[in-house]
């Protein structure tokens, strides 16, 4: 069976699997429930310094962005950094550690932007054997108002000074939480690199409103008649994440920094294609907080049985999908394909003739007994089609071989590389 044992940055684990800073990891009865249920580590919920206190509303904090079962896609957050007394969650930290030392435990920071702050928690840390520490540079509401959170993960400079100051003042692994809430993630990955950060984890959540009451006329959740942005995460932000994830893998100037994947994990597939592009490993909030901790249990097993049916090794498999990650001038344009139907596998819903004929190209026919074929001379290949076909490989894209006619061009497919050597590219010398 595959190996899922994990040596990230130098913190072992039994599987890749962590629980996120967030909720669930907020106190000791949380923790060691996640220990037992299998999770091989746990990021715990972020600690303050003991400045002015943190304190939570009384009222719903979570707000949700259902699929059309009631599914939840996306959960927004409203709740802040721990509410709980310093010295509480250290005691509880030293003593989970104690009890479970084969499990990596890392503590989520977040205090204000000066040094002898800093300075001073990483002293409390360290003695509670934790085997390293997250700097929370993402969490976009509330604690960003005071000067902390995402307001720092916006200012590159900041990132790699607090970064700084974490290596001069601890001996533990740093990990850097990286925002979504910026333009170009690779900014703040290169900072924390230049900081000296041992990795990167990322996405935080991202900055929502998921919806408003049309009764009180307020965002949702309502506090007394008001509601605030917060942070959303959950499946629906897997395919930020996923992106923001591949452009850290694939830059040059961030090449070989550890990524901790975060966004959307809920199932091992997941979990794979985030390691595929670069991810080291994944942490997890929404998918606990949706079906319990023992969600962890069809991660580990499904994560084995992919690797051992593809006959590669967990190491094999991060960073595989990197390479092939690329920019849309490098694609190659004479790539040809033509959508079709399986008549044996349609139900004649006639979804797709409704979407082509209406918002693509009428590139599907309908004929007598709501048989439906696809018009070759029209058809793009944009796979509109196969998206809103409700039976899965009904409707499929056929590659055409180089020197096949293409019906819609009346031109036979060329082996032309990409966009730079392409013909219709007025910079490439195949167009002189």
């Amino acid at each position: 069976m595959a190996d899922l044992r994990s040596n990230f940055v130098g913190i072992k684990s039994p599987n890749p699997f962590w629980l996120a800073s967030a909720p669930p990891t907020d106190k000791e009865v949380n923790v060691r429930r996640a220990f037992q249920a299998g999770w091989g580590g746990v990021v715990w919920k972020t600690l303050g310094s003991e400045g002015p206190p943190v304190v939570n509303v009384n009222g719903p904090r979570y707000g949700v962005v259902y699929g059309a079962d009631r599914r939840v896609l996306g959960i927004n957050n409203i709740e802040l950094i721990t509410d709980r007394p310093l010295e509480v969650n250290l005691r509880e930290i030293k003593s989970v550690k104690r009890d479970y030392p084969d499990r990596a435990l890392i503590i989520s920071l977040m205090v204000p932007c000066d040094e002898e702050s800093w300075k001073a928690i990483l002293k409390q840390i360290e003695d509670t054997g934790a085997d390293g520490v997250e700097l929370n540079f993402g969490c976009p509401h509330g604690m960003a108002e005071r000067g902390m959170g995402s307001a720092v993960g916006q200012v590159p400079e900041y990132i790699e000074m607090v970064t700084r100051w974490v290596k001069q003042y601890s001996r533990m692994p740093c990990i850097v939480k990286l925002t979504p809430n910026i333009t170009d993630v690779r900014k703040p990955a290169e900072a924390a690199k230049r900081g000296g950060a041992d990795a990167v984890s990322l996405i935080n959540t991202v900055n929502s409103i998921t919806s408003v009451d049309l009764d009180l006329f307020a965002p949702q959740p309502t506090i007394d008649g008001k509601g605030s942005h917060g942070g959303y995460c959950g499946p629906a932000v897997k395919p930020i994440a996923l992106n923001m994830v591949a452009e850290i893998a694939r830059n040059s100037a961030t090449a070989g920094l550890p990524i901790s994947g975060i966004g959307g994990v809920t199932t091992w597939r997941d979990a794979a294609e985030f390691m595929a592009l670069g991810a080291g490993n994944v942490q997890v909030c929404t998918a606990a907080m949706t079906y319990g901790f023992k969600v962890v249990q069809e991660m580990i097993s499904g994560l084995r049985e992919f690797l051992d049916e593809k006959q590669i090794s967990m190491s094999d498999l991060i960073g595989r999908a990197t390479p092939n990650v690329t920019d849309w001038q490098y694609l190659n344009l004479n790539y040809t394909t033509k959508a079709q139907i399986d008549q044996d596998l349609c139900i004649k819903c006639g979804r797709c003739y409704a979407a082509c004929e209406d918002t693509s190209h009428q590139a599907i026919a309908m004929g007598p007994g709501r048989v439906f074929e696809v018009k070759d001379d029209e058809c793009v290949a944009c796979n509109l089609c196969v998206d809103v076909c409700p039976v899965e490989n009904c409707i499929t894209m056929r590659e055409l071989a180089v020197g096949e006619m293409d019906a819609r061009t009346g031109r036979p497919v060329q082996p032309y590389a990409n966009w730079t050597t392409h013909p219709n590219n007025p910079m490439s010398r195949a167009a002189e």
